[in-house]
């Protein structure tokens, strides 16, 4: 992107997140919103933002684009439909009409979206991922031997931690068997069941593409995980201040020894092109106690509220948040010139 140039974005926002009295996020909130953070960034830099609604239906989404056609769209879609394994096919239609939008396309998406999938492909490659079993939905329930408790269970298409409690950590077959049901009844979708890995929890975020930068590394410190307290990501620890404060769980930068540095910054940026992810994204990491970086999760397109990790990570490095901003709409851009 030519420094300066001012362009037409088109903003496409899930429809529940549009309000009557605020249809463009020119109001600030009262409680954060990434979708408010970043299109007051993109206006701040000079480019004109219009906002277009997705649900259930392409035709609007169709129609909005061919209407006014931008020159980028910034991509916010999680669901369409409420089903979050369409996501991928919210890029996949922007990639049938040959728009260039920010993040990454259907196959990172897809990639990304099915943890099973995920985890089997980084694993062909050599980077360390946790055992796991998958429990399909409406099969009965059948456990491998070659699986080790503690377990993590969780949705296999979930997003933000959706679905995983303290309750998630089981310790036998009947905790096992119960969280699954649970998880079926619940959501309508496989479970996966992972093994828990001991260690820190860290996030890095990356940014860019044939060689993405390396965010400077974020961690989550259980603070009373000795003692009874919260040891998992849960959906009440991300999103649940009070719950934080209760438990002394905070978040903050880790201070990484060099060597540890540089082996986790190979691992991410292989993790990132083999799940062909794109402009930026977010990699959940467990580091043991010998220093082994296990890959948890891969989150494309992952929250960039300013204040939150990615966005701090990308302010450590230098960057303020329309700077950071700016260089997503800039790889994005460069990704179409190639």
């Amino acid at each position: 992107m030519r420094k300066g140039r001012k362009l037409s974005i088109t903003a496409v926002v899930e429809e529940v997140l549009i309000t009557k009295e605020d249809p463009d996020f020119s109001v600030k909130p009262g409680t954060p919103s990434m979708e408010y953070d970043v299109l007051r960034a993109l206006r701040g830099l000079g480019h004109e933002v219009q906002v277009l609604g997705i649900y259930d239906r392409i035709e609007p989404m169709v129609e909005g684009i061919e209407k006014n056609p931008p020159d980028l769209v910034f991509n916010f879609a999680e669901q369409f439909a409420n089903d979050r394994r369409h996501d991928k096919n919210v890029a996949g239609l922007l990639e049938m009409m040959n728009i260039p939008f920010t993040g990454s396309g259907s196959a990172g998406l897809m990639l990304c979206r099915d943890k099973a999938l995920g985890k089997q492909i980084l694993s062909t490659v050599g980077i360390r991922v946790p055992g796991f079993w998958v429990f399909p939905l409406g099969r009965n329930l059948r456990f491998p031997r070659n699986l080790y408790f503690p377990l993590v269970v969780k949705p296999a298409f979930g997003d933000g931690s959706e679905g995983i409690s303290n309750a998630s950590l089981v310790h036998d077959e009947g905790g096992l068997r119960e969280r699954v049901s649970m998880l079926h009844e619940r959501f309508k979708q496989d479970a996966i069941a992972e093994e828990y890995i001991e260690g820190h929890e860290v996030y890095i975020g990356l940014l860019g593409n044939r060689r993405p930068q390396v965010l400077p590394p974020y961690e989550i410190r259980f603070g009373n995980g000795d003692t009874g307290g919260p040891v998992l990501a849960t959906y009440q620890v991300k999103w649940n201040k009070g719950y934080r404060d209760k438990w002394k769980i905070e978040f903050g930068f880790a201070d990484l020894p060099q060597k540890l540095s540089a082996k986790v910054e190979v691992v991410c940026r292989k993790a990132f092109r083999i799940l062909q992810l794109r402009d930026y994204a977010r990699l959940d990491l467990r580091i043991t106690p010998r220093e082994e970086i296990y890959v948890l999760e891969a989150n494309p397109n992952p929250d960039i509220t300013q204040g939150e990790e990615m966005a701090e990570a990308a302010r450590k490095a230098g960057m303020d948040y329309r700077k950071f901003i700016e260089r997503i709409v800039r790889h994005a851009l460069e990704r179409q010139a190639t």
